[in-house]
């Protein structure tokens, strides 16, 4: 389970450097925008961290009243420096707050993986949409960071670790939003892509850097590993196996779900 004091906390404290870093997250909000297909009068945006596809959702439609959430009031506080009093802006937590109105285009980037209860929240998107409607979001999918719990587990094998600890979250595949959003939408027509990209960084040590810039380090309850010995067996298993040219990888698997009803 994701706690959500935790998502909170981090990506307020990380709102100044968020957009420094989230270079694959700036990515996947383009490659939203090319695909709404409605042309709204009443948007909702979840997720909206510091505004960067909610600058483009007004100035793609100026005309229509946009509400944006987000879990995070320093995400909040950065979006209103950066854009005009035109947006309604709610700091909440989309799984637990009301949902009122109804819109025409729903749209939320790379948030859903941060939910709890994906499917009854999806439910209860389907629920806010107009006739007409669009619901389009991106997450990150099962192979995100796959170089990252590779090394991981091999490190817990080297300590004779038999308990299954992760590293972070596992994120579900595009198999399994495809059935959540066909059984919310089951007479809507639902599209899906999937694409994987790779950043490089110096060292492990500079792509963990970058994940606590964005505020998106662990942030499941449960039991964790803490021991030393294996976060070090860890990055040297990560490097040995995947370094490239004085580089390594971090993979992101990136889903896009599009459903017009």
């Amino acid at each position: 389970m994701i706690d959500k004091q935790l998502v909170r906390k981090r990506f307020s404290e990380r709102a100044a450097t968020y957009d420094r870093f989230a270079n694959v997250q700036k990515k996947m909000a383009d490659a939203l925008v090319i695909r709404i297909a409605v042309r709204p009068t009443r948007i909702l945006e979840v997720g909206c961290g510091t505004g960067y596809l909610t600058e483009q959702l007004i100035r793609t439609f100026p005309d229509a009243h946009l509400t944006a959430v987000d879990i995070a009031p320093g995400m909040i506080a950065a979006a209103q420096q950066r854009l005009d009093n035109r947006i309604t802006w709610r700091c909440a937590d989309i799984e637990e707050m009301a949902i009122d109105e109804r819109y025409d285009l729903i749209i939320s980037n790379a948030t859903f993986q941060w939910l709890n209860a994906p499917e009854r929240t999806i439910n209860r998107l389907a629920r806010a949409l107009n006739p007409g409607g669009q619901l389009l979001f991106s997450t990150f999918g099962a192979d995100t960071f796959q170089e990252l719990h590779a090394s991981f587990l091999a490190a817990l094998k080297q300590h004779g670790i038999a308990e299954r600890f992760s590293i972070g979250p596992s994120f579900p595949g595009l198999s399994d939003w495809l059935k959540r959003c066909e059984h919310a939408f089951p007479k809507a027509a639902v599209a899906a892509e999937e694409t994987w990209e790779t950043e490089y960084f110096p060292t492990v040590r500079d792509f963990f850097l970058s994940l606590r810039q964005i505020g998106a380090t662990n942030s499941t309850d449960g039991r964790h590993c803490q021991r030393p010995s294996v976060f070090k067996t860890m990055m040297d298993e990560y490097e040995r196996r995947f370094s490239k040219n004085g580089q390594i990888p971090a993979t992101y698997h990136c889903l896009l779900l599009d459903v017009l009803v």
